[in-house]
C-alpha cells in the first residue's frame, strides 16, 4: 500500500484549516500558498472533503472552506479511506474484493490481516489534531 499525493495532501489541508482556527472561511488561494500545492489539484480534494461532510465550502466572495467538527474528530484512517480508498495492502481484503477460493489454504492471508489491522488500529488513533500538536499516540511504537 501506498498513500497517494491525494491522501497526503488532503491530511496537509486539514491540517492546516485546523490551525487556522478561524469562525471565517478561509480562502483555498491562501491554503494553496501555505502548502505549495496547485490550486486546481488542491480543487479536486477540497471537492471530496467537502461533499463527503468533513470541511464547509462557502462560494463566492468572503467564501472559502473551514473545519466543520474540532480537531480531535477527525481521524486520519477516516480522512485516508475517503481519499484512497481502500487501505488495505492486498487486493483480496479490499472493501470491494470477490471471494478468493483460496482463503481457506491461504498461508499468507493471516500476515495480510494482521497487517491491515495494525494499520486501520494506528491510523484511527491518530487524529488531525494530534498532528497539529506534533504528538503521535505513546501507545505505539514507530
Amino acid at each position: 500500500m501506498m498513500i497517494s499525493t491525494k491522501g497526503r495532501y488532503a491530511l496537509r489541508v486539514m491540517i492546516d484549516l485546523a490551525e487556522q482556527q478561524r469562525a471565517e472561511y478561509v480562502p483555498l488561494k491562501e491554503i494553496a500558498a501555505r502548502q505549495e500545492i496547485s490550486q486546481k489539484y488542491l480543487e479536486s480534494i477540497m471537492v471530496i472533503l467537502s461533499k463527503n461532510n468533513f470541511i464547509e465550502a462557502l462560494h463566492g466572495k468572503g467564501g472559502g472552506y473551514r473545519l466543520n467538527r474540532e480537531p480531535k474528530d477527525y481521524k486520519v484512517g477516516d480522512i485516508l479511506r475517503l481519499t484512497e480508498g481502500t487501505l488495505a495492502p492486498v487486493a483480496c481484503l479490499g472493501d470491494d474484493a470477490k471471494p478468493c477460493e483460496k482463503t481457506a489454504e491461504c498461508r499468507t492471508l493471516p500476515v495480510w490481516e494482521n497487517l491491515y489491522n495494525l494499520i486501520i488500529n494506528y491510523l484511527d488513533s491518530v487524529t488531525i489534531a494530534d498532528l497539529v500538536k506534533n504528538e503521535l499516540p505513546d501507545n505505539y511504537v514507530i
